[in-house]
């Protein structure tokens, strides 16, 4: 993501909120601060239902990420 937003093209990070600790002291660790949406944490056993479910609920933040102007 840091290259895709180095090169001016939008993007967000997606992840679970038991990672939420690791994503700050990574991005921290690479001086990038990236637009992150978190989800419910666990997802490798949800079902079908279950992951449309939490992809619905995460689309609007996730639009709003990616269309969010630019900080100077």
């Amino acid at each position: 993501m840091l290259d895709l937003d180095s090169r001016g093209i939008a993007g967000v990070m997606i992840a679970t909120t038991v990672f939420r600790d690791a994503a700050h002291a990574q991005g921290k660790s690479l001086g990038f601060d990236p637009a992150v949406i978190y989800v419910p944490h666990p997802i490798q056993d949800r079902t079908d239902t279950e992951l449309r479910i939490i992809a619905d609920d995460a689309l609007e933040a996730i639009l709003a990420a990616i269309t969010a102007k630019p900080e100077q």
